[in-house]
């Protein structure tokens, strides 16, 4: 697949009162043209010091990074991309109509269809005369979205796009974020919002203190999920009897409980089960999540650190 991010070895040093602190820290990251990828990682990991070095606002101090094909900083980049902020900031006398224009004169854009056909992909063909004093935060977005789509960008950066939206807007936002990708744009997306990113990402990587700590395929990362068995009627020395690896076997009010990885079949524990003339009340299915993998992550590298320094 061709790439629309090429990083390597990325660094971005700043200096502090203990010394210089690599806010990114050598970091290896490629996303490929037609992808929704997720950029994750807790406050102060580095992400968005990372999405402004590949739009070209702060520069790199090592490292290589370019941006469908050429070097971050080639202003021939910034017809193709877009960026929408965690908070936008817009003139809030200004109507949704008016901040349309505004964007598009930038680029020398004077077709009016296009603005208002705008309006209309984002759910605010009824709403482009009132101001953004107005708008609701759901609102606020959607005329965000709807901004950053005016060039026609090959490639969006959304940072925090459905942060603090109630639940309708969380699925308008998301629907057009899905829109974009069968349109044929690369979508980069840096959110805490753990669910939506399991729902649209094709691909995601984990950043935490400057460095990538997980990254690939979402389907790939989230396999490890486990089986909840629930018995009753089941002698306790069963459980002495259940040897599968990485199975944990409990008693919880009389009831036996197996938690066990979703790679071992549960078959032979149920069929033990009722070999023992005991019954099975539940077998449940647990996904692995991706809020799963994200705590995992980001508290390995953090126990790694505290026990011998950073690897």
């Amino acid at each position: 697949m061709e790439a629309a991010i090429e990083i390597k070895q990325l660094v971005k040093t700043y200096k502090s009162k203990i010394g210089d602190i690599n806010v990114v820290d050598h970091i290896d990251l490629e996303v490929g043209k037609g992808e929704i990828f997720g950029f994750l990682g807790p406050n102060g990991a580095g992400k968005t010091t990372t999405i402004k070095i590949l739009l070209g606002i702060i520069y790199a101090d090592g490292g290589d990074a370019r941006v469908l094909g050429r070097e971050v900083g080639d202003m021939a980049i910034h017809k193709k991309i877009a960026y929408l902020p965690e908070k936008p900031y817009y003139y809030e006398h200004m109507t949704g109509i008016e901040i349309l224009r505004f964007y598009a004169s930038l680029f020398k854009i004077k077709d009016e269809a296009k603005l208002k056909g705008l309006l209309e992909r984002v759910n605010l063909a009824n709403d482009g005369h009132k101001t953004i004093s107005q708008y609701s935060k759901g609102m606020q977005q959607r005329i965000g979205l709807a901004q950053s789509l005016i060039n026609d960008p090959e490639l969006l950066f959304l940072d925090e796009p459905t942060g603090g939206l109630d639940p309708i807007a969380h699925i308008e936002i998301r629907d057009l974020i899905l829109n974009m990708r069968e349109e044929g744009k690369t979508v980069f997306i840096s959110s805490h919002e753990l669910s939506d990113v399991e729902r649209i990402c094709d691909r995601v990587a984990i950043i935490n203190k400057g460095r990538i700590a997980s990254q690939g395929r979402l389907e790939d990362l989230l396999k490890g999920g486990r089986y909840e068995i629930t018995a009753s009627g089941v002698p306790e020395g069963l459980a002495k009897s259940i040897q599968e690896p990485d199975t944990l076997v409990s008693f919880k009010d009389g009831r036996l409980i197996v938690d066990m990885p979703d790679t071992t079949s549960p078959n032979a524990v149920i069929e033990g089960i009722l070999a023992a003339k005991g019954s099975v009340i539940s077998v449940i299915p647990r996904r692995k999540r991706l809020e799963d993998l994200f705590v995992e992550t980001v508290r390995q590298k953090n126990e790694e650190e505290k026990a011998g320094g950073r690897k």
